[in-house]
């Protein structure tokens, strides 16, 4: 997806000196060394931005209201790829020369475990109730049983309650219905960049809420940082910033384990935070999409549900769905839980525009109460091929010497591919994604995650071999042509 336009801030924004990568522990990330690579001096780094998605906009149908038209300008500029791919897709059969989809963060590794599973007599289910209209915050059966299902694998210190759960279709409508009902037009929230470009539209396109990116850098300034490391001071600083500005923050978005980065926040870590919310009296929405796609033993994973005591749990709201680590993102099923019920009233009002169907609710009721198949079969499975294909992946770029940050969580890997742009430009950034692309792979380009160091990518690694295979073949390829081209540009 392309970047939304930002506006410069009239208050000092960047950090002092350019940006290097040393000394990184090999948990954080592979490779990433402070040189030069032929490219000039990067320029100092923004420390904050102020979203506006409306100032390069102009209106051009006579059909469409200005809203309308501005939801249309978002289709039309953010899914070019994504489009491409769709109207050229990779088959093994039927079209082998099509485009490899390394871009969208999907899970492809488990069709044949959830096809035996959810083809089992006990998913197919159909009485009265479930054809009829439901509590629109989801059947009592399937908020006990998404209660249950946290509580066990967010660890909570206490049961959680199904009367604070609020299911809907996906975690897209949860972040535009808690826009909606958390902020007034024009407010915003912080959220730690680069980040999931698509949060953009989910709390503007209906709530009219904007982001303010805290920017992270790829710098690595001692052996207890790691690189795009978020801190407490850099909120304290977006967040005077953005009301130096005039513009009034009304929350925090946290993903966690991180989306692109990969990146685990420890118990520690998520605490200050939250503190950080607490003192501002901000709320904060906690997206926990990837909890259970953590495939690295070495690396522990910590819901915020698991804290001992919230800081401020009237504010803070987190959110969980099968998109991920079911892979499933095509049936669209996501949950709130927060223990405010005036939010939760809010966001149940607003499921009868982002309701499951009662068939649907029965399957994922059954689905998540299977803790024998979950924990037995389908989690032991689903992290092995993780692994595999994050291992294959990682030796290819090895092999070829690309610096990459991952931390054995997710479905993708942060890969640093700067030497090879001439100019260390966004422009230059764009050219090699569409080379890419023109050479029959996607990937993600980092400015489509407000990432402000032109030159990284999110490479998906969570695809069967041949196609993984291929795709790096591809990448290899493209790349390899492009050394020249950069090698060609001016040295530092």
């Amino acid at each position: 997806m392309f970047p939304l336009p930002q506006k410069d801030s009239g208050t000092p924004t960047t950090s002092p000196g350019s940006v290097s990568t040393q000394g990184l522990h090999s948990n954080h990330g592979d490779g990433l060394e402070g040189e030069c690579s032929g490219k000039p001096d990067q320029k100092p780094l923004k420390l904050y931005g102020v979203g506006d998605p409306t100032a390069m906009f102009s209106s051009d149908s006579p059909y469409l209201s200005s809203r309308g038209s501005i939801i249309k300008w978002f289709w039309d500029s953010a899914e070019e790829g994504y489009r491409t791919y769709h109207m050229d897709e990779y088959d093994e059969d039927e079209n082998p020369s099509g485009i490899i989809n390394l871009g969208t963060s999907e899970n492809k590794l488990c069709f044949d475990l959830l096809s035996r599973r959810l083809s089992q007599s006990d998913m197919l289910r159909v009485e009265p109730s479930l054809l009829q209209y439901p509590d629109w915050r989801g059947h009592l059966f399937l908020r006990e049983e998404v209660a249950r299902f946290l509580s066990f694998y967010c660890r909570s210190p206490a049961p959680l309650k199904p009367e604070n759960v609020v299911v809907l279709n996906g975690c897209a409508s949860l972040f535009s219905a808690l826009a909606t009902v958390l902020c007034e037009v024009g407010e915003a929230f912080l959220i730690p960049a680069p980040y999931y470009g698509a949060i953009t539209q989910h709390v503007y396109l209906y709530g009219n809420v904007r982001l303010v990116c805290v920017y992270l850098d790829s710098e690595v300034t001692g052996l207890e940082t790691r690189p795009f490391q978020l801190t407490v001071e850099k909120l304290e600083m977006a967040l005077e910033g953005a009301n130096s500005e005039g513009v009034k923050v009304k929350g925090l978005i946290l993903i966690n384990p991180q989306n692109p980065l990969g990146d685990v926040y420890s118990p520690g870590e998520l605490q200050e935070y939250l503190k950080f919310a607490k003192r501002h009296e901000l709320h904060v929405m906690v997206d926990e999409v990837y909890m259970l796609s953590v495939f690295e033993e070495s690396v522990g994973y910590h819901s915020v549900l698991s804290l001992e005591r919230l800081p401020d749990p009237q504010r803070t709201h987190v959110m969980w769905a099968t998109s991920k680590d079911f892979g499933m993102s095509g049936l669209r099923f996501g949950t709130l839980y927060t223990e405010n019920q005036d939010v939760a009233t809010a966001v149940s009002s607003l499921c009868r525009y982002h309701g499951l169907s009662g068939l649907v609710q029965y399957q994922m009721a059954q689905l998540l109460r299977d803790r024998d198949w979950i924990n037995q079969v389908y989690l032991p499975e689903n992290h092995a091929r993780l692994k595999a294909a994050h291992t294959y992946v990682s030796e290819e770029l090895r092999a070829l010497g690309i610096p990459f940050v991952s931390r054995g969580a997710g479905f993708f890997i942060w890969v640093d591919l700067r030497k090879y742009l001439p100019a260390a430009t966004f422009e230059e950034e764009m050219l090699l994604w569409r080379r890419l692309l023109d050479n029959k792979v996607l990937l993600s380009f980092g400015q489509a995650f407000e990432c402000k160091e032109p030159g990284w990518f999110r490479l998906v690694f969570s695809d069967k071999t041949h196609r993984l295979r291929l795709g790096m073949q591809r990448v290899r390829r493209v790349l390899e042509g492009q050394s020249q081209v950069a090698e060609d540009a001016p040295s530092c």
